[in-house]
């Protein structure tokens, strides 16, 4: 079975137990080929249409097969987040233990719901990608009360007191990286910003590329709005832009999926090579891009690295040792020039990041083994 039907398989069975939950909210993700997708999964497992019944299914978490890890993603429908959850797995799944993915499909609700639902199952520990960095501190709290550790993955929280660890890009460099990018090409360049401000990632990446465009004086950043993260909701977004600045000649949208829908929106207006993009992620989609000559440049960052060093920091604390509290994994800039060459690694990952000054042994009221 590939990867993408055990993903989607897992979406399936996250569905049902979602159910009598808060039903989730139409949005981007509801509406995607992904969703259908894992519709479609779950209706060929159902009848048994050649996957046969996954080994968990149905089974009590703790019963067998392991101890109970699991994650909530802000979304699933993007390569980065399917990247990060095969790293977590990888470890946890070695360790002989089982991992449940869930995905908020960018509503907090649902993510708050799925964590509470899971956190009754009394899991090894949780990695949580908040939708909202600040939205999230119900669902931290609650894993505290119930003495489940709680690891931060991608996008950091605004109470980093309440999680055992937040391994995360280095995503203020990433924006610098991309506006340095920017400068190289464009020193004069009209700039717009498509943000996403609910996430801490976003707010890092937004503010690493305004520090660095104010060391380029002729360099001027025309207007930020909300760009949702997705390549739905920056292609209107782009196309009003465009609109409403003439001289408007680069983009920073903070992710792939977004810089994708501004390309879409840039070319349906006749305006292919007169605005450059400069991104983050790294992701496949948007290398792709990079190569054709669609996307000037992508701050690359590593998922998996970002899931493995999680699922290792999870695992020495349930052994009893000392955690870094904050650990950060270097990003890479990804231009035309060495897009052939995307390491599977970050250069330099075994010294990634990790600030003393946070270094604890484990957060207070939370189990050392389990």
């Amino acid at each position: 079975m590939s990867r993408f039907q055990t993903l989607h398989r897992f979406f399936h069975v996250a569905g049902a137990t979602d159910a009598g939950s808060s039903p989730a909210q139409p949005g981007p993700a509801a509406s995607s080929p992904g969703w259908l997708a894992g519709v479609l999964a779950g209706v060929l497992l159902a009848t048994g249409a050649g996957c046969g019944r996954p080994p968990d299914e149905g089974a009590a978490p703790g019963s067998g097969g392991g101890r109970l890890f699991a994650v909530s993603f802000q979304t699933m429908n993007n390569p980065f987040f399917v990247d990060l959850n095969e790293g977590l797995r990888q470890v946890i799944e070695a360790n002989g233990d089982r991992l449940v993915t869930l995905d908020a499909q960018f509503n907090s609700l649902k993510q708050k719901n799925d964590i509470a639902d899971v956190l009754q199952q009394q899991p090894a520990a949780i990695f949580v990608n908040p939708v909202n960095w600040e939205g999230i501190k119900g669902s931290l709290m609650e894993a505290r009360r119930r003495s489940v550790p709680a690891l931060i993955v991608d996008a950091p929280v605004s109470d980093p007191e309440l999680v055992l660890c937040q391994v995360a890009s280095d995503n203020v460099e990433a924006g610098r990286l991309a506006c340095e990018a920017l400068a190289r090409v464009n020193p004069g360049a009209r700039v717009v910003i498509l943000h996403l401000s609910v996430n801490k990632a976003c707010i890092d990446r937004v503010a690493g590329f305004r520090a660095e465009a104010a060391r380029h004086p002729e360099m001027r950043i025309l207007d930020v709005q909300e760009g949702k993260g997705t390549t739905e909701g920056a292609r209107p977004v782009m196309r009003d832009l465009l609109a409403r600045f003439p001289d408007l000649n680069a983009v920073f949208p903070i992710n792939d999926p977004s810089a994708l829908g501004c390309l879409s929106a840039i070319e349906s207006a006749g305006k292919s090579g007169q605005v450059t993009v400069v991104t983050v992620d790294g992701s496949r989609e948007g290398v792709a891009a990079v190569k054709a000559g669609r996307l000037h440049s992508t701050s690359a960052q590593f998922p998996r690295e970002i899931g493995r060093v999680a699922a290792e920091k999870a695992y020495e604390h349930l052994a009893g040792k000392p955690v870094d509290k904050d650990v950060q994994i270097p990003v890479r800039l990804i231009t035309r020039e060495n897009a052939d060459a995307i390491p599977g690694t970050p250069p330099g990952a075994s010294n990634a990041k990790q600030r003393p000054e946070f270094r604890m042994a484990r957060a207070p009221g939370l189990a050392a083994d389990r």
